[in-house]
């Protein structure tokens, strides 16, 4: 049998020469059908309404998860780079009902581990006795959670539910600063009550309501106030200043031991810085800055080397009260009627806690 020519033999393409032509295989697809254009369309069309659906999904879930509602860290002064933050909590305008701002303020540094200390920064005339005390508790509970110091410094005023927010520092020494020209004091309780009965009766109009009881109206303005309902609501007040009193001696331990010096002071009489420092009401003369050296120092860290930031409060597009297109907020005017007991130096309490600069 005759032998093959080894020439004549065909290698496979990967053994031939590599100097050897390589062959073009073309192959022929076949064009994409009427039917996979329609499918592929409508799965883009998917993916582009899935995204925005999911983004929603996403913001929305943020949004409920998020206590903060805007409130943001403020770099103040200090190191920039620096671990250890001494946060400033900022308790501004009449006080209402406690939450709002002031309560995120507290969440943040709550949950800021960096934060060694606090300064919270007073400037308010008081609010209502029930906002005044809430906001009280949470920053003795911040205290206790954290176990970190906090010290008050007082801006141009700190009266009434202002100073009852500062006891905040229970027994801490040298923790109250007062700048010089701050006002404090004030400490007291007030249910405003005006009297229009006489003016009714000038213009023959009369207060027809019908009630469950007569002391239903005991703050009523269109009638005279009998003694029976005088009493009654004096007992009240006397109630919210006995504990007024009591928290006062648990940030001023001086006057636990010695309570008539506190009774002489607690007419709500307002005073000076250094009336307050004279009387005991506040431990130094001095500014934020040296509130902020004293934190530092009770939690033995450098303020030069800290980080100071404070809370920023966004600023909300209808601030003065007439957000979606309503000329008056009817729900909020019918709150200011309802009778309430306060910490606060003013004579208009209710009118006052309606404009924008209220704390919350």
């Amino acid at each position: 049998m005759a032998q093959s020519d080894p020439s004549d033999i065909v290698q496979p393409i990967s053994q031939q020469s590599p100097t050897a032509p390589q062959p073009i295989v073309i192959q022929n697809y076949p064009s994409s059908s009427l039917g996979w254009r329609i499918l592929a369309a409508i799965g883009w069309m998917g993916v582009f309404l899935c995204v925005p659906i999911i983004l929603g999904q996403a913001i929305t879930s943020a949004s409920y998860y998020d206590t903060t509602e805007g409130v943001s860290e403020k770099y103040v002064s200090g190191s920039k780079s620096a671990d250890d933050k001494i946060a400033i909590i900022n308790v501004k305008g009449v006080i209402m009902e406690g939450e709002g701002y002031i309560r995120k303020q507290i969440d943040l540094v709550k949950e800021d581990k960096d934060v060694k200390a606090v300064v919270v920064r007073v400037d308010s005339p008081g609010g209502t006795v029930t906002g005044s005390d809430y906001i009280l508790h949470h920053l003795k509970e911040l205290k206790k959670e954290r176990d970190i110091p906090l010290v008050v410094s007082m801006g141009s005023m700190a009266t009434s539910g202002g100073y009852y927010v500062a006891m905040a520092v229970e027994n801490e020494k040298d923790a109250i600063f007062a700048e010089p020209t701050t006002t404090t004091g004030s400490i007291g309780v007030i249910i405003p009550h005006y009297n229009i009965s006489g003016l009714m009766k000038e213009y023959n109009v009369e207060d027809d309501s019908i009630m469950s009881h007569p002391r239903k109206q005991m703050l009523t303005m269109t009638r005279e106030m009998p003694e029976e309902h005088r009493e009654i609501l004096q007992e009240y007040v006397n109630q919210a200043f006995g504990r007024f009193k009591d928290i006062v001696k648990e940030g001023r331990p001086d006057f636990a031991a010695n309570p008539e010096k506190l009774d002489v002071l607690a007419t709500g009489e307002i005073f000076t810085a250094n009336q307050a420092l004279n009387n005991g009401l506040v431990d130094k003369i001095g500014f934020v800055e040296e509130a902020v050296a004293r934190a530092a120092e009770l939690a033995s860290i450098d303020p030069k080397t800290s980080r100071v930031v404070t809370y920023e409060q966004p600023t909300a597009l209808f601030d003065l009260g007439l957000a979606q297109g309503k000329a008056m907020n009817w729900d909020k005017m019918l709150e200011l009627s309802a009778p309430k007991a306060y910490y606060i130096s003013s004579y208009l309490p209710p009118v006052m806690s309606s404009f924008p600069f209220g704390s919350r």
